[in-house]
């Protein structure tokens, strides 16, 4: 049983999204998906999940879209910032993490210290 290689990115996990998910994680609307798919540069598959309808797209077509349109630069840079993100949002929680640690450690030293052990 053999498998043309575009049957392939419909059944390999990762590789496809939802039309949902390329507007959130690209950044585009469902009129540039739907021009892509009428202008041959995107197939879709139409799926529904809890009786609600939605595009099922293959990444790297959407992916090949985007850099046409934005530019090579701009998937890296909506990368980076995501990635600039996630590392502010932990820097954030390790603040708060270690101004909790030092304040129980200052609790410690005076039950420590008033003991006179």
């Amino acid at each position: 049983m053999t498998f043309k290689s575009n049957d392939s990115a419909w059944t390999t996990k990762g590789a496809t999204l939802s039309h949902k998910s390329a507007e959130k994680e690209f950044g585009l609307t469902l009129d540039e998906i739907v021009a892509g798919i009428r202008a041959g540069k995107l197939q879709y598959r139409e799926n529904s999940i809890y009786g609600a309808p939605f595009l099922r797209l293959i990444r790297s077509e959407v992916e090949a879209l985007v850099n046409e349109k934005h530019g090579k630069d701009y998937l890296n840079k909506k990368k980076w910032k995501k990635e600039l993100l996630d590392i502010n949002r932990t820097l954030k929680h390790l603040k708060a993490q270690m101004l909790s640690l030092e304040t129980r450690k200052k609790e410690l030293l005076e039950l420590l210290g008033n003991r006179g052990s």
